[in-house]
């Protein structure tokens, strides 16, 4: 495991990495009021205080119950109420009745994280985790600290920064979801005043970048951290394509839809069809058509739209069809993991024409951890990249993000290929 590194530049020790992501959460939330925090308007959203206590709950559930001898839990309920999909731990609130839960309160909530964090510091300096991360040699693990002798502090620390890169993905979806439920408030109320990461717009002009064909090694390589779906490495066989440098603008999106191609059958998937007219769809989500304007509501409230920006909040279903309107296609992800290092990406979640799948040699892991990926390998599509609502140090090319292809609550986007 390779140590992550400071904004000095100098390798960050698990306790700096632990600490700044904890602490980069609770600035999330600096922005709310109480009422935010338990509206939960559609299942696949959940509310601020369930993603503040679940990222919790995977370090007590997954690490301090685990290791630390005679560890006494905050309270015997959060396990239940806070286990998000793992059987094997056992049963859990609904997904869909997260936003019911108006006790335990928020300040409990806050009390929970506080305890976690100091048990979960002296673990981790019990494990050498105040030294690098660098640090390859198992440190021999202070007596009475470790619940079972035989677990390496390798291993400890190796759960720890899966702990800490999960609760990177639920920052992220905690803006996500709290801008789908205050984005059908009929109020739009803004999440932060004069704050639009939405309408950051790609500089340069645009082209394609062409790659010949060849066999290209895709998967994660090295020892820095990766989740377990981008393993294992392995050769694809690519033909020759190009690749747009530049992302899909508002302003190409809105010919598309100036052109009536919500209403034209030749360019979309069936299920994709069916999905359009059953909801209506006859744009992004978040765009709202004032007095004959199109605008958009971003985390900094409602705006005209900005038509230089990248495309936002499309489902693959939409991507796909503007695609085939431009007599296009999108890339596949061993073509977008080919091109990565030639394109500036990080602005949206980039759908891939992939269907979410094991590479060949992909391993579960024993245990609960076996659930965190593989058994979601089925009927889901792949994405690429980062958005803007991607935490700091979060991202790298061989990340494989995954959705259903009619979801578009998260910052998703679409590049072009051919």
């Amino acid at each position: 495991m390779q140590p992550a590194h400071s904004l000095t530049g100098k390798p960050e020790t698990l306790a700096e990495f632990y600490s700044r992501v904890r602490a980069y959460t609770e600035k999330l939330c600096e922005p709310l009021e109480i009422e935010d925090y338990i509206p939960q308007p559609v299942v696949d959203v959940s509310p601020p205080k369930w993603n503040i206590a679940h990222t919790t709950w995977f370090f007590e559930e997954m690490i301090l119950k685990r290791f630390v001898l005679d560890y006494k839990v905050f309270d015997e309920n959060f396990g239940f109420l806070f286990n998000s999909y793992y059987n094997t731990i056992g049963e859990r609130t609904a997904r869909d009745h997260r936003g019911d839960l108006s006790r335990p309160t928020v300040k409990q909530v806050f009390a929970y994280r506080k305890y976690v964090d100091e048990k979960m510091l002296e673990l981790i300096g019990s494990t050498g985790g105040n030294a690098s991360v660098n640090e390859r040699a198992d440190l021999a693990a202070r007596e009475g600290t470790l619940l079972n002798s035989r677990v390496s502090a390798r291993e400890v620390r190796d759960l720890i920064n899966l702990g800490l890169n999960h609760e990177q993905q639920h920052q992220e979806l905690f803006l996500t979801d709290l801008k789908y439920t205050l984005g059908v408030n009929p109020l739009l109320p803004a999440y932060r005043e004069n704050y639009a990461p939405e309408e950051t717009a790609e500089s340069g002009s645009a082209s394609f970048i062409e790659f010949k064909e060849g066999v290209y090694e895709i998967g994660h390589a090295g020892d820095g951290f990766c989740f377990d779906n981008e393993l294992a490495r392995h050769k694809v066989y690519l033909h020759d394509f190009e690749v747009a440098s530049k992302l899909v603008t508002d302003f190409e999106f809105l010919e598309f839809v100036n052109d009536h191609s919500y209403h034209d059958h030749r360019l979309w998937h069936s299920e994709g069809l069916d999905w359009v007219k059953q909801n209506n769809v006859d744009a992004p989500l978040h765009w709202h058509k004032i007095d004959g304007e199109w605008h958009q509501f971003t985390l900094g409230g409602l705006r005209k739209l900005n038509f230089d920006a990248p495309v936002c909040h499309v489902s693959y279903y939409e991507a796909s069809a503007f695609a085939e309107w431009k007599g296009m296609r999108l890339p596949t992800e061993f073509e977008w993991e080919t091109a990565n290092e030639k394109l500036g990406w990080g602005l949206r979640w980039e759908w891939t024409n992939s269907a979410y799948l094991p590479y060949p040699g992909f391993k579960k892991p024993d245990g609960a951890v076996g659930e965190y990926n593989g058994k979601f390998m089925i009927n889901q599509m792949v994405l690429r990249g980062a958005s803007v609502a991607t935490p700091p140090r979060h991202s790298r090319g061989t990340y494989r993000n995954f959705f259903h292809p009619h979801l578009r609550w998260q910052f998703t986007g679409i590049r072009l290929a051919r």
